[in-house]
């Protein structure tokens, strides 16, 4: 992998005011300021600059699940040059019906040759950062036309995923109107309300009109955790963009056979998405995918992939923790930088 260069020394204390500091020197990140500091855009463009460096997602270590008694606990370690650093999270699929978030943790980002915890972070916001970031880096690669030419935006979900998801794809598109699918009426109009409230025409389906939903639409982001397709493949237009991003196991899937074959199929890394990607890992074994028609995100960010001139475009990408690092890293920059 390569070294990041996030533009401070690793040995760089947090600067005055900046935020509490912990053992070691280690400044202490709450989730506001993980938002204050980078903006999507911002995080889209470190995604990029590390891939292009040289950085390779099939690197990582694999995501580690340990069951518990109200869901499980992960854990993502990742490391390049000068930096690492690990996620823990909690998964509590219970808990976003008590308002609550389904994934709460911490990020620990460590620097320099002695390895000394730099800065610990709200791992919730990371996540929410990182996670639509990656998405659109995609979109920006695979969507057609200048980034100007206004698209027509199609969301499913209505959760932090969902709501971070419009915001990356308008930092690099413009974007029409966007469209969001929910089952939760209630939270549909609210996600709607702030979307409207940042000058966006919006428009609202059930769950039950995915087909609808997808029919005229530009881009498609799934950002749920449903187990089974949310729409028909075939309704997809030919020059659309679809990014699948809520399914992290292997046998659960957002999109179905009609669209995998249809489209040319990127993935955020090829290992990664073996082991969770039901989008693919499904089409894969009932013989509708081959593997040899996989690329990466990285290939055709570097120019080292082509994909066919025609067709719809499907993303799949399962969350690593290579984005942590590199959007961490990104956060301690901006914050050391006061």
């Amino acid at each position: 992998m390569s070294d990041l260069d996030p533009g401070v020394r690793p040995d760089e204390k947090a600067s005055p005011g900046s935020g509490p500091s912990l053992f070691g020197g280690a400044r202490l990140v709450s989730a506001a300021e993980v938002v204050a500091s980078v903006p999507v855009g911002t995080a889209v463009d470190a995604l990029e600059a590390a891939l292009r460096g040289g950085l390779d997602p099939e690197a990582d270590a694999p995501r580690s699940r340990a069951v518990t008694a109200h869901g499980e606990l992960l854990l993502m370690p990742s490391a390049s040059g000068a930096w690492s650093g690990v996620k823990v999270l909690s998964s509590t699929p219970a808990n976003p019906a008590g308002g609550l978030p389904l994934l709460q943790g911490m990020y620990l980002l460590f620097a320099g040759a002695d390895q000394r915890p730099a800065a610990l972070l709200d791992g919730t916001a990371l996540t929410v950062l990182r996670t639509p970031a990656l998405s659109a880096l995609a979109v920006r690669h695979l969507a057609p036309g200048p980034a100007d030419q206004p698209v027509l935006l199609t969301v499913f979900g209505t959760g932090p995923q969902a709501r971070g998801h419009v915001a990356a794809v308008r930092a690099v598109r413009e974007v029409a109107e966007v469209t969001l699918v929910g089952r939760d009426r209630r939270r549909l109009d609210a996600l709607a309300a702030e979307v409207a409230a940042a000058g966006v025409p919006v428009r609202t389906l059930g769950a039950g009109d995915g087909d609808a939903a997808v029919a005229g639409a530009d881009v498609v982001c799934c950002c749920t955790s449903a187990r089974e397709p949310l729409f028909d493949g075939a309704m997809v237009r030919d020059d659309a963009v679809v990014v699948a991003m809520g399914s992290h196991h292997p046998d659960a899937r957002e999109t179905d056979d009609a669209l995998v074959v249809r489209s040319a199929v990127v993935v955020e890394s090829r290992a990664s998405t073996l082991r969770e990607g039901g989008d693919v890992v499904l089409p894969l074994a009932e013989g509708v995918l081959g593997a040899e028609e996989i690329v990466t995100l990285a290939e055709v960010v570097t120019g080292r992939a082509e994909l066919p001139p025609t067709g719809p475009r499907l993303f799949k990408g399962t969350g690593m923790p290579w984005e942590d690092l590199v959007v961490a890293v990104e956060v301690h920059r901006a914050l050391g930088r006061g």
